[in-house]
């Protein structure tokens, strides 16, 4: 594995003071990332006050068997685009590869199948994605503003937005209660 595809397929966590409070706490499901830049799905953070009902109807999608499940804030890229993070169980033409973390699609397809109760076994729906341009990601991993963690499944599956970024550490052995918030030079 190349150092530029080495977040691919993870979970990338914000330190503490990372210096940017649009990423606090944040957990980012890395999907791609290569020499063009990288592309991930925030799954820490809530869009208050949105639900996939509302999405659904927006888009003239009956709801039907779908939970009013909650929109997870995926990033400060494009936040009225919709993605889904699901199981492997459920895919088309238009759902990406996004390694250990399962699948993600954008097509309304998808969104129709959950409606329909035929979807995926699993799946989580966020607005917006984080995106950076070619090594930027790499330059402030530099810089100590992310950790990158291994796939937990049960983190991103078993886990609710507002404790992920703590359940992440946690599955790394880590107690994010220890973390300095500042680092320093040797």
């Amino acid at each position: 594995m190349t150092e530029s595809q080495f977040l691919a397929g993870r979970l990338l966590l914000a330190m503490p003071g990372m210096g940017d409070p649009r990423f606090d706490h944040s957990v980012i499901a890395m999907i791609t990332h290569d020499e063009s830049g990288a592309f991930g799905l925030g799954l820490g953070h809530l869009r208050e006050g949105v639900g996939l009902h509302e999405i659904l109807e927006e888009l003239d999608i009956d709801p039907g068997k779908a939970p009013d499940a909650p929109v997870h804030d995926g990033g400060p890229v494009e936040p009225s685009r919709g993605f889904i993070l699901h199981s492997r169980d459920w895919q088309d033409e238009a759902s990406l590869d996004a390694g250990p973390l399962g699948m993600v699609s954008a097509s309304l397809d998808l969104l129709r199948a959950i409606a329909e109760g035929r979807g995926p076994e699993r799946w989580l729906m966020a607005l917006g994605f984080a995106g950076w341009g070619p090594g930027q990601l790499d330059n402030e991993m530099r810089h100590h503003g992310w950790y990158a963690a291994d796939c937990h499944p049960e983190v991103i599956w078993e886990t609710r937005a507002a404790g992920r970024w703590q359940a992440a550490w946690r599955a790394e052995g880590i107690d994010p209660s220890l973390l300095a918030s500042e680092t320093g030079n040797a």
